[in-house]
């Protein structure tokens, strides 16, 4: 059991009816916080130890990866004076200093910032998991979803219902570049890892229920749309705090 912490969660985790979105303005899209360098030593740890099921590229999300690549460096040299951008690599707030490898740009972008991204990209009448760095999953894994629609993606989530799934595809077929948005989940864990692809039973409990464990987490989830691919960007921030906090 691995356990890194925030003291808190940034949000007000209230519940809201799904899917809960609300917009945002460009700047406060990438977060940083006080479980900054160790969660992202363990992100290095796991794109070391585990890539496979952590990171994933299909061929048709390749010209996006490379997108997404290109403007998170562009965000964190204008948003973020922590980071120091250079031609060939990065520096992080942390000190470590990340090689920019344009043949592996969601592993690189996996060692740049907290958030876990995912390309979720039109295909048809449905958007499709093209690409993903997915460091700290929630009770799935990245090889069950990557290349499958956005509504398969979510069949495992009792609430998902069918009105929910056709709302959720409309906030992707509409959210618009320069206007991203966001939502947050709230669960109970049994355990802090960060890394819990697979979901024990009895190890979560929504928010409100009766069963409570002693960990708290909530996913800062965002969705911003890339302006030359079109692609959707899904990023991940992870808080964990003990739930007595």
């Amino acid at each position: 059991m691995t356990e890194i912490l925030q003291a808190s969660v940034p949000y007000d985790t209230r519940s809201r009816a799904l899917p809960g979105v609300r917009p945002m303005a460009r700047e406060d899209w990438l977060m940083r916080d006080d479980a900054f360098a160790e969660q992202m030593a363990l992100r290095g740890q796991l794109l070391s130890e585990r890539r496979e099921a952590v990171l994933a590229v299909t061929d048709a999300g390749r010209v996006a990866a490379d997108e997404l690549l290109s403007f998170v460096l562009d965000w964190l040299q204008e948003y973020d004076p922590g980071y120091e951008i250079g031609a060939d690599s990065v520096r992080r707030p942390d000190g470590i200093e990340v090689e920019i490898d344009q043949r592996d740009p969601m592993g690189t972008l996996g060692y740049l910032v907290q958030e876990d991204l995912c390309l979720m990209e039109r295909q048809g009448d449905v958007h499709v998991l093209t690409a993903a760095v997915l460091c700290f999953p929630a009770s799935w894994r990245l090889s069950d979803k990557i290349g499958r629609p956005l509504v398969e993606i979510h069949a495992p989530v009792p609430e998902y219902d069918d009105g929910l799934a056709r709302r959720v595809q409309r906030l992707f077929d509409g959210v618009q570049v320069e206007r991203p948005l966001w939502r947050f989940n709230a669960l109970h864990y049994a355990q802090p890892d960060l890394h819990q692809p697979w979901r024990k039973e009895g190890a979560i409990s929504e928010d409100g229920a009766t069963v409570r464990h002693p960990y708290f987490r909530s996913e800062r989830q965002c969705v911003l749309r890339l302006p030359q691919t079109r692609a959707c960007v899904f990023s991940i921030h992870t808080f964990v705090v003990r739930a007595a906090d």
